[in-house]
């Protein structure tokens, strides 16, 4: 009780603390060419207040003792001032940069992504509206360091510096997405980003605010579906476009209003489209032999990749109070989605517009129906005392529900609900400015059916972290560290079984006496320390080094079962092969420990700019599927494979083994003129295992590009080539894949017409119609990327 009591009073005096003065602080915002900056943000840090500045610069601002404001402008390096309520009138100059700057949600420190120590990579605005497409991969794969795994169009998820699946976080702001993309590449993620604000791309230091599971990066979906300032009036957007490659068609709208300090936000998007077109293809072999079972005289080509059609809507709304120091929101979103899972097994045609119905009687293609609701829920708290400066809860709850159906059956089900909190204060501590919080995750995923190859588990997390920064004249250091307990609990079955249910019954009783309850628990430790160095006005370099460790998700695990999206036979780290049979050891299960070294330069501003980084990442207890040499059929269980027969399904084993990742990201412009500016943007992976064993499978090809980008009146646009080298830098059961180049273009016109401000474009995505095979796919050869698309739109903003 004794504790208690000093608990609460030390809260209550916290809270009471902060100073009821106010002031009034006024200004103006001039350029390097003492010009006045008109529209330009003015913020009270820890506020949901905002204003602009007026046609003269000028600003006038209610503060607390002791603010911070932060003044932004599009094309300029924010600037942060310091004032109380005895500040005179302030005269505060921007400097023009050659880049966007953006603040970074995802960094906790309110940091654009100009002074970020960690590399960061940001979409948004118009950027992210002409790129945006239905999956996080194919709308992120063309930054430097990004590429996507690509199992078709309708299912991408993206891979940072080589690293993806469980070791790439995808967060919604700031809270994982809780879906089932983690445990297979056909699973989409439920992440849509064509109603995003902008998406963040993160590596380094600031990934350790998300767990382990950020050991590769972070993907942080920003949106306002919880409202954070208060708007004044109506505004809305909606957006039309349809694409020739699939026969797309996309609608989208959002709204939002408010009034007295109470904000309502709503958008929703719907997407269909069919089976997306390619260049002319040689189809794998075994696709095409005949009915005897022998090799057809000549390839069967296709020009389309069947069962790659989608049908999709998700609908979204939120509310929220903003007071001066408290905000108070919620939001529910939820997600329905039908799309074609390709390679599938099956070959035949799909028909969505007819619930799926064949009227000769075939078989039907396997698709997936996913549904998702999700909730969300805010605190913030605004105290300006002097050392605590807002405390922050942020709550989620995700019911995720992924069926894969057959023949108008659901064949298996992939459920997961999600519950995560993470608290946070920020504070001053000295020169020191930083964040404390709390974070937990609880999971409960399960799986039923024909390819439930991963047994039904509960993950739980909690975890402590600290991040904070401090400057030293130009340079500022950034310190962050995370304590982790990770604990899975399940149900194991320890025998090889198939996911013929008819087998299953033969061998119910010896299979009902192998399953064990199996409790794992792992202390994650993570650090990292980093600075950067602003040397001269407009020009850094950064350097920061971080250790990480992840303990292995249910699928790397515990696995145990037939994985038919990726044709395979796939065990997990806990099992182990004698004399031909599977048996269940989860011994010496150690976690794996990334130390990964990061150095970068910029320069962002005159006409020149580029931002370059080296990385290094070393491994320990990689974990990775390694071929094991075997095949598994219903008949025969598992035994050794032999050349020339294809009866059967390789057996992949997920093993832990040491690992070296090393590479470059660089992006470079230059504007030749007013009207017009250059870029250059390319990146190079190199991932092997340590000791000369090998390369690591499924690594992105390296990438060059270049894009023009022309203004004229109410006219942009934009020329985009990309070329993706040759991989031959492969594993023993891998094909190298061919080098190819994309050209894309674009066109955008401007037009206002009454109060709607309207904007018409065209894009044309592969001009050349090439044939290009991503090399990171689990099905490259037979779903190589669509071929020339015209996509036409229009957005209207009012």
């Amino acid at each position: 009780m004794i504790r208690h009591s000093l608990v609460s009073t030390a809260i209550i005096s916290a809270l009471s603390s902060f100073s009821a003065h106010a002031a009034v602080v006024t200004g103006q915002v001039l350029d390097d060419k003492n010009q006045p900056i008109s529209q330009a943000d003015v913020h009270v840090h820890g506020k949901a207040q905002t204003i602009k500045t007026d046609n003269n610069g000028q600003f006038s601002i209610n503060i607390d003792a002791n603010s911070q404001l932060h003044i932004s402008k599009d094309n300029y390096v924010d600037a942060r001032i310091a004032v109380n309520e005895a500040s005179p009138a302030l005269h505060v100059t921007l400097i023009p940069t050659s880049v966007e700057t953006v603040v970074v949600y995802a960094s906790a420190l309110h940091k654009n992504s100009l002074e970020m120590i960690s590399p960061v990579s940001v979409l948004s605005g118009d950027e992210l509206r002409n790129k945006a497409k239905p999956t996080l991969g194919e709308t992120l794969k063309g930054l430097p360091g990004v590429n996507a795994s690509y199992f078709g169009p309708v299912s991408s998820s993206p891979i940072i510096r080589g690293l993806d699946g469980p070791r790439v976080k995808i967060t919604q702001n700031g809270l994982d997405s809780s879906d089932a993309s983690r445990i297979g590449p056909d699973h989409a993620t439920s992440n849509d980003s064509l109603a995003a604000e902008q998406i963040e791309v993160l590596r380094g230091p600031a990934t350790l605010l998300y767990g382990s599971g950020a050991i590769g990066g972070v993907v942080n979906v920003v949106d306002n579906r919880i409202p954070t300032d208060n708007i004044e009036q109506l505004t809305g957007a909606v957006e039309y476009s349809h694409d020739t490659v699939s026969n797309a068609n996309t609608y989208a709208a959002k709204l939002e209003t408010g009034h007295n300090n109470f904000n309502f936000h709503f958008d929703g998007t719907k997407r269909t489209g069919d089976d997306y077109q390619t260049p002319r293809f040689n189809l794998p072999e075994e696709e095409h032999e005949d009915h005897e079972g022998h090799d057809e005289e000549e390839h069967e080509t296709a020009t389309s990749v069947k069962n790659t059609f989608i049908d999709s809507q998700t609908v979204n709304f939120g509310t929220s109070y903003v007071g001066d120091h408290l905000t108070l929101g919620v939001s529910y979103g939820r997600i329905e989605t039908d799309y074609g899972i390709p390679a599938h097994s099956h070959e035949h045609g799909h028909d969505h517009e007819h619930e799926h119905a064949h009227e000769d009687g075939e078989e039907e293609a396997v698709y997936a129906r996913v549904e998702q609701d999700r909730w969300q829920g805010l605190m913030s708290y605004a105290l300006h005392n002097n050392w605590i400066e807002t405390i922050n809860l942020r709550l989620g709850y995700t019911d995720y529900r992924h069926a894969e159906i057959e023949d108008g059956a659901i064949g298996t089900i992939f459920s997961n609900e999600t519950t995560e909190a993470r608290f946070n204060v920020e504070h001053k501590l000295g020169n020191w400015h930083g964040m404390a919080g709390y974070h937990f995750s609880e999971s409960n995923y399960d799986a039923d059916g024909e390819e439930a190859f991963t047994p039904a588990s509960k993950t739980t997390t909690n975890a402590l972290f600290i991040l904070e920064e401090q400057q030293f004249g130009d340079v500022t250091v950034e310190l962050g560290a995370r304590l982790e307990d990770y604990n899975i609990d399940s149900n194991v079955d320890a025998s090889a079984h198939d996911h013929d249910h008819g087998h299953a019954d033969e061998h119910a009783d010896e299979h009902e006496n192998e399953v064990t309850a199996y409790s794992k628990s792992f202390t994650n430790l993570s650090a990292s320390a980093g600075a950067i160095w602003q040397y001269t006005p407009g020009q850094s370099v950064s350097l920061s080094v971080s250790h990480s460790e992840r303990a292995p998700l249910s699928a790397e695990l515990l696995s145990n079962g037939v994985h038919i999206a990726t044709g395979t036979y796939e065990l997990g780290l806990g099992y182990v092969i004698e004399d031909g049979e599977i048996h269940f050891e989860p011994e010496n299960i150690k976690q794996e420990t990334s130390t990964n070294i990061d150095f970068g330069f910029r320069r962002f501003s005159g006409d020149f700019g580029y931002t370059v980084n080296f990385f290094y990442n070393d491994i320990e207890n990689f974990y990775y599927q390694q071929n094991t040499g075997l095949v598994f059929d219903e008949e025969h269980g598992l035994e050794a494979a032999e050349p020339g027969h294809d009866d059967g399904m390789a057996v992949y084993q997920f093993v832990s083994k040491d690992a070296k990742l090393y590479g470059i990201e660089f992006d470079a412009h230059y504007q030749l003129n007013a009207n017009a500016m250059v870029k250059l943007f390319g990146d190079s992976t190199t991932a092997k295992l340590a000791d000369d064993e090998g390369n690591l499978p499924r690594i992105p090809a390296n990438k060059l590009g270049s894009e023009l980008q022309y203004t004229i009146s109410d006219w942009q646009f934009s020329l985009t080539g990309t070329h993706y080298f040759e991989q031959n830098d492969i594993t023993a059961y891998e094909t190298a894949t061919d080098g190819y180049t994309l050209i894309d273009a674009q066109a955008n016109y401007q037009l206002t017409v009454g109060p709607v401000d309207t904007q018409f474009y065209v894009n044309i995505d592969n001009i050349t119609d090439e044939l290009g095979f991503v090399h990171s796919s689990f099905i490259k050869d037979q779903a190589p990327l669509p071929g020339r698309n015209f996509r036409l739109g229009v957005r209207g903003y009012f």
